[in-house]
């Protein structure tokens, strides 16, 4: 009895099987991972949620508002030709903070950071709604990697002598990838922030494809990556934070909690051991993911005091 042909069969049969599951995976873990938020643009509710969980930022916003000083400022992107969004305080100082916010958030859920930089140091402040953002456009939420282009637009329009880029959990990473770039030539001094980012999307997409999963890496995120470049111009490999901190130049603190299971605290060790100089790294005491400042607020002001204003 002839069993090539059968077998040749099933293996073709197989082989289908695997392809149509591993292109529908790849679709399904894009979206997954790169889809806005559903309410992204009611700001209301985000401001309500702001408020409830940081209560002294409301005298803050209203005081503001009754003179006009919270403004909102709209660009159109120089690589994507998109319209973004950004809140703007300004002191009339000569020193700007630029705030970014992380994963399917937006730039009203970091005001209590906004408030440190402007109320407490002095600052003007920028915070931008990153691309697929609140009232940013965008159908596909960049992760940081082409999110460094529109924050160094956004550092060149609002250019000061001293400058911070303060960013946490996506936003960290992002602020990570922006410090590898040219600064403008009328920026003295400029510091940047990482609080709880990662050090890739690789590594970030892997670590919740196998938690939440249970999947290896292959085939599957080597699939998503080629169809990310495909639909949306970049790859998960290149989106690297640690990658940029190794060319960084610049002063930098890290902050990352010990009980963070989301960004594992061992990527801000890697980051800090990646970056060649300038550098200082503080892990928050039982802190989960994205709450060093909630659990530890009179310490994080000090430390930022001390970082951006030696």
């Amino acid at each position: 009895m002839n069993y090539k042909k059968p077998i040749l069969w099933l293996t073709a049969v197989l082989l289908v099987v695997f392809i149509t599951a591993t292109v529908g995976g790849s679709f399904y873990m894009l979206d997954y991972a790169l889809s806005p938020a559903p309410y992204r643009t009611d700001t209301s509710a985000y401001f309500r949620q702001q408020f409830e969980e940081y209560p002294e930022t409301r005298p803050w916003v209203d005081s503001l508002r009754r003179i006009g000083a919270l403004r909102d400022t709209f660009i159109t992107t120089d690589g994507r030709h998109e319209r973004q969004h950004a809140y703007y305080v300004s002191r009339g100082s000569r020193r700007t903070a630029i705030v970014i916010h992380g994963w399917r958030d937006n730039a009203v859920e970091f005001f209590y950071l906004a408030r440190l930089y402007e109320r407490e140091l002095g600052y003007n402040v920028v915070m931008p709604d990153l691309h697929a953002h609140g009232l940013s456009e965008g159908d596909a939420i960049s992760m940081g990697w082409l999110d460094r282009k529109d924050v160094m637009q956004w550092l060149r329009i609002f250019q000061t002598d001293t400058m911070v880029v303060h960013g946490v959990s996506m936003g960290g990473a992002t602020t990570m990838m922006t410090s590898a770039e040219k600064m403008p030539e009328g920026v003295r001094d400029i510091r940047f922030v990482d609080d709880c980012g990662y050090t890739s999307v690789w590594d970030q997409f892997a670590k919740e494809l196998r938690e939440q999963f249970g999947l290896p890496a292959f085939p599957l995120m080597y699939s998503s990556s080629l169809l990310c470049r495909w639909r949306y111009g970049w790859s998960f490999g290149e989106a690297s934070a640690i990658g940029e901190v190794a060319s960084s130049p610049y002063p930098m603190l890290f902050i990352h909690g010990d009980s963070d299971k989301f960004v594992p605290t061992e990527m801000a060790c890697r980051l800090y051991d990646a970056k060649p100089s300038h550098k200082s790294l503080w892990i928050t005491k039982g802190t989960p993911h994205a709450h060093s400042y909630y659990d530890h607020r009179e310490e994080y002001i000090r430390r930022i005091r001390a970082f951006v204003m030696p």
